[in-house]
């Protein structure tokens, strides 16, 4: 599958001391932490100016890219540390449809001053497809709600 240009996917790189494991922290302008809570399927939103880079802490869910018309799911889990890149102007969205919140980290690169339009919510061209995206979270191995 081929994704939105310019979106990136990438695993963390850590380095291991005894038991612990350190991750390598993502450089940024601005850190969120952001809690995607369970049952959730959230609008698209498109940012101008800013690059988001999403690792989740805790939890999984579902990154909707829309592409050519197209929705794309990626699934995201605490399991397999990975950073996902999402450069400006490529529409993306969150589904948790699981039982349990997901939290995830931010790591937000500005282009320019932020612009209130880049957090208006926008709503989805199409219905997104939630079988795909369950049968894609339990392919995984990932917990899915009953």
């Amino acid at each position: 599958m081929s994704l939105s240009k310019g979106v990136e996917i990438h695993p963390l790189i850590s380095a291991k001391a005894g038991t612990i494991e350190f991750y390598t922290p993502q450089a940024s302008h601005e850190t969120m932490l952001v809690q995607i809570p369970p049952q959730t399927i959230d609008d698209m939103y498109v940012h101008k100016y800013q690059t988001d880079k999403l690792m989740v802490v805790r939890g999984e869910f579902i990154l909707v890219i829309l592409h050519n018309g197209k929705y794309q799911y990626i699934p995201l889990s605490d399991r397999e540390p990975k950073v996902v890149t999402i450069p400006p102007l490529v529409p993306h969205s969150a589904i948790n449809i699981g039982d349990e919140p997901c939290m995830l980290i931010n790591a937000v690169i500005r282009h320019a001053q932020a612009h209130p339009h880049d957090y208006r919510p926008l709503k989805a061209p199409f219905p997104y497809d939630l079988t795909q995206a369950t049968q894609l979270l339990a392919s995984q191995g990932y917990s899915i709600a009953a």
